[in-house]
């Protein structure tokens, strides 16, 4: 057992001893904050990590996910208010425009550990879920993709002009608009207009896919549970507006005991079923 493991350990054992801390309610956004104000301290906080500690490098990769979420927490303070549901605008499809239909790009799959907020935190619960992290990330995504098409197929069925993008849509190429609103897109999705020859946009945007297990520093507060999340949207390529915006946030347990490693049938059937369970959310506004 190298040092660092056992520093890992011999921490872990002490929190066991005295238990959770008590979890703090985070501060409220504001959302006349900008983030570009908060990055100059993550970016010193990420320069400080990396520059001082000589580590071995499945250490350094534990370091860099926990400096992600560190700076996910500077950052949190000055983050815009979320955009909430729209239902589909009626009015926005009776036209029947030609409307492109798209993803981005799946993410891999991975674990996270919510709450587990320090860095030999995050550390010790990485090594306590090091053989499910290593199973999550063989999960296949490829019985998502299929839903691009379904979607497709329901809006013809409803008589619009229906463009199948083959191409992933990088949203980090998409400039940011100047001023946020509540229901209109965060980035300038207009340009899209004449590249695709389309005046609506429907996006399928997943974000996370994988398995999350929530953490009070040290000590796990709940089994592991399937999740996929993200967002799925119709923008108007002229006014940047939204006729449609659905979060996605689905999350489920296995049916059976959880902890069955290698292959973990019960989250892996969990992971399935959450698949499933977000592409029917994604289909159901079109399928009535």
């Amino acid at each position: 057992m190298d040092a660092i493991t056992a520093a890992l350990a011999a921490r872990v054992t002490r929190a066991q001893r005295r238990g959770p801390r008590p979890i703090v309610a985070p501060l409220p956004l504001n959302p006349r904050r900008r983030p570009a104000r908060c990055l100059p301290a993550a970016q010193a906080f990420a320069r400080v990590l990396f520059s001082s500690l000589p580590l071995k490098p499945k250490s350094v990769m534990n370091l860099r996910i926990s400096a992600f979420l560190l700076m996910s927490s500077i950052l949190v303070g000055c983050a815009a208010p979320p955009q909430l549901p729209v239902a589909v605008r009626s009015e926005a499809l009776a036209a029947k425009p030609r409307i492109g239909v798209a993803m981005t790009a799946l993410p891999k799959t991975d674990t996270a550990f919510p709450g587990a907020d320090c860095l030999l935190c995050l550390a010790a619960a990485s090594v306590a879920n090091s053989s499910l992290t290593s199973h999550v990330q063989t999960l296949k995504t490829d019985d998502v993709a299929p839903v691009k098409a379904d979607v497709a197929e329901l809006l013809r069925a409803k008589g619009l002009d229906v463009v199948v993008i083959d191409e992933a849509i990088d949203l980090k190429t998409l400039p940011a608009v100047s001023s946020v609103q509540q229901n209109f897109a965060r980035q300038d999705f207009t340009s899209l207009k004449a590249k695709y020859k389309v005046e609506k946009l429907l996006l399928i945007d997943v974000t996370a896919i994988g398995v999350h297990r929530t953490y009070a520093s040290y000590i796990p507060t709940s089994d592991p549970k399937a999740v996929v999340r993200g967002a799925s949207y119709i923008v108007d390529l002229s006014t940047n507006a939204y006729d449609w915006y659905l979060p996605l946030s689905v999350q489920k347990a296995s049916e059976s005991k959880w902890d069955e490693p290698p292959k973990f049938p019960g989250l892996t059937n969990a992971y399935y079923q959450a698949i499933e369970t977000g592409k029917d959310a994604i289909v159901k506004p079109f399928s009535q």
